[in-house]
């Protein structure tokens, strides 16, 4: 019974994001932004819906190559601040649809121009040495995918074993041995680059400064002296928290203490 009432729960959920999705989708055609920014926020206003059923949902599209709605309500509400000329709701909603569906150009491409219409001008210093290079590696995928490829790799090696076990000929069965001992191999990598990509990805906590203009501090205080003074719209990292300030990292490395009230956290 109560199987049969979660499952009622679901689908009743599923249908009102959708209906909801689907009504934000049509205002958004016919230029109504602000109407289409209020249909896409109600579906999105139960916090539980939203983290959990559209971002399972967003995973499951991702997972079959198709368009994720959860990634393209986001990036419609993006493209729906940006016509209002919203900075910081457009950046922080084209981040979110990048988390959906990370590698989409057109994503990518109106984050960009999003982006030039902020004030503040950080570089993006590039990491180097090997934590570059095993991210470079790692990144090429989502964990989601590691997995399906770790899995991939665990049939091989079972059928490189069974190979082994039962061929008569010599020749054979170093050929099988061989098998085994790279399948193993690449499996041990696939299996680390997802735990690696999926570590990476719960620790990263990039946020978005939806204050005018704040100052990053040198210590959570409000006496603290100013390190830098930050606009709308610029992208910072999560450090820690203490009390009601958060301590963030820009691009460019800086580090400092912002009230917690003038970011909003995309994941």
């Amino acid at each position: 019974m109560k199987n049969i009432l979660y499952i009622l729960l679901l689908v009743s959920q599923v249908f009102f994001a959708q209906s909801g999705f689907e009504k934000g989708n049509y205002l958004y055609k016919n230029g109504k932004y602000e109407q289409a920014i209020d249909a896409y926020n109600s579906v999105l206003s139960d916090k539980k819906q939203s983290a959990e059923l559209y971002f399972n949902l967003g995973n499951s599209y991702y997972k079959l190559n198709k368009v994720a709605p959860a990634a393209e309500l986001y990036f419609n509400l993006g493209n729906s601040y940006y016509k209002l000329n919203k900075v910081a709701p457009a950046i922080y909603n084209y981040e979110k649809a990048l988390v959906l569906k990370p590698n989409d150009n057109d994503i990518a491409t109106n984050l960009r121009f999003a982006q030039k219409r902020t004030v503040d001008e950080i570089k993006v210093v590039p990491k180097v040495g090997f934590e570059k290079l095993l991210r470079d590696f790692t990144g090429n995928y989502h964990y989601n995918t590691w997995a399906w490829i770790s899995v991939a790799f665990s049939v091989l090696f079972l059928v490189s074993f069974l190979g082994y076990y039962f061929s008569a000929l010599a020749l054979n069965k170093r050929l099988f041995f061989f098998g085994m001992f790279l399948m193993l191999l690449l499996l041990v990598i696939s299996v680390s680059s997802a735990v690696f990509e999926r570590s990476y990805f719960k620790n990263e906590r990039p946020a978005i400064v939806f204050a005018e203009i704040t100052d990053l501090k040198n210590e959570p205080q409000n006496k603290g002296a100013s390190v830098v003074i930050l606009h709308e719209g610029t992208k910072v990292f999560v450090k820690e928290k203490v009390d009601n300030w958060k301590k963030v990292q820009l691009t460019d490395g800086t580090e400092g203490w912002i009230d917690s009230d003038a970011i909003q956290e995309v994941k």
